[in-house]
């Protein structure tokens, strides 16, 4: 029996007198409980309780008591590390050509604290996938920044560019590049499908019917298929599937309730229900269902008509995946079933030192809950490095960051792993 079991039982047998004017707050899902006094009951049981639906101001313990940690803390697989985010903080955990362990606190904030309108169902899943990429973009920077691939010596193509155009001639290419790579994204996964459908349908002699539909959700989800089987054959993306399975482990261990070790951590599934890569065969699949109900009778039109659908089809796939994050039934397996299918290709099992990566991430984006979690400063810069500070910088070492990381609350939404 690990500690958290051990103060569950201490706690239920603890007499529980519920009065007004003692409350505590579950940190986790904000829910107000009131109670004797907060301070004679294991904290960590505060964060465990659960909403009462029926009477959320009066409830104890729920039968749960793990039900507030799912959904907590979420993250994403980088170069040669990990990220781990929860709430308003996010840490990245890098492995260091030494083989050390160099870990950075950072603060996130997000336009939906600041309004609430921004907080609805279905708006929340549009903002929360636009931030996503904002900080999948920062957190990649740091990440190649760490590993000195921006200090990487130019091709000679680059040097003639460079050299023929001027410098400025770089920046340009850069931009180029993206249209072009938004434009070749826009046709494939768009234009092509629909394009091919089409012709299918002209060679049946327009007898396909609704399934146009299907055929063209079908090839979109095989073109994407195909394209994360064809790079995961790269040696460096393989090793980022293989950090992506060590985040996915590290949190169903942590959701469990397990002690965060490399044992415990190893024994867990690397399949998510709230995966990136099950959140987009759910927008592939909602996408068909609301793609049967636009006309086929100009392509423009209907590509016209679906772009400003997809924030809807985005916004309600959002919202089930973070219901299929904390639900284990029937209706929520039939339809994760396609996404965490693919994740077998999208994550490998880890090795050791990928999993101490991401255990490492978890206890220092939930240092409240992990204190003896030890790191030593590196001066002059703004990171730490894991583990007990070596005796000539024995008077650095600490378990909390430094700068305007430190005293962070606990988070207060769920985070996408």
């Amino acid at each position: 029996m690990n500690n958290f079991e051990k103060d569950f039982l201490l706690f239920k047998k603890s007499a529980i007198i519920l009065i007004a004017s003692k409350k505590a707050i579950c940190r986790c899902c904000g829910t107000q409980f009131r109670k004797e006094n907060t301070s004679v009951y294991p904290e960590v049981m505060i964060d465990s309780m659960a909403k009462d639906k029926k009477n959320p101001k009066d409830s104890g313990v729920c039968e749960d008591p793990l039900a507030c940690r799912r959904g907590k803390i979420g993250g994403e697989a980088v170069l040669e590390g990990i990220m781990m985010k929860a709430g308003g903080n996010y840490s990245i955990a890098l492995r260091q050509p030494d083989k050390k362990i160099r870990i950075s606190a950072h603060k996130y904030t997000t336009v939906r604290d600041k309004h609430k309108l921004l907080r609805l169902p279905i708006i929340r899943g549009v903002i929360n996938m636009v931030e996503s990429f904002i900080l999948s973009y920062k957190v990649l920077g740091v990440s190649a920044d760490a590993l000195g691939l921006e200090d990487e010596e130019p091709t000679k193509f680059e040097k003639w560019l460079e050299k023929t155009f001027g410098k400025s001639i770089m920046d340009f290419v850069m931009v180029i590049a993206a249209v072009l790579g938004v434009a070749l994204g826009f046709g494939l996964f768009f234009y092509l499908p629909m394009l091919v459908t089409k012709g299918l349908d002209a060679l049946s002699g327009g007898n396909l019917g609704w399934f146009k539909n299907v055929i063209e959700g079908c090839m979109r989800i095989g073109i994407f298929v195909l394209y994360v089987w064809a790079v995961s054959f790269m040696s460096d993306i393989r090793r980022t599937f293989q950090y992506h399975g060590a985040e996915h482990k590290t949190i169903f261990c942590y959701e469990q309730g397990l002690e965060l070790n490399v044992e415990n951590v190893r024994a867990q599934k690397r399949f998510h229900p709230r995966c990136g890569t099950s959140f987009i065969f759910v927008v592939l699949i909602v996408s068909i269902i609301f793609a049967s109900f636009i006309t086929w009778d100009a392509l423009w039109m209907r590509l016209l008509i679906k772009l400003p659908m997809l924030p809807l089809i985005v916004g309600l796939s959002f919202e089930f995946i973070m219901y299929a994050g904390k639900h284990d039934n029937l209706f929520t397996k039939i339809l994760s079933a396609p996404g965490l299918w693919m994740q077998r290709m999208t994550t490998k099992e880890p090795d050791d030192d990928q999993i101490e990566i991401a255990i490492a991430a978890v206890k220092y984006t939930l240092r409240d809950e992990y204190p003896d979690f030890e790191t030593y400063a590196v001066p002059g810069e703004n990171y730490r490095i894991v583990g007990a500070a070596p005796k000539t910088e024995e008077s650095e070492s600490t378990t909390e960051p430094d700068g305007d990381a430190a005293d962070t609350e606990a988070p207060a939404a769920p985070a996408e792993p």
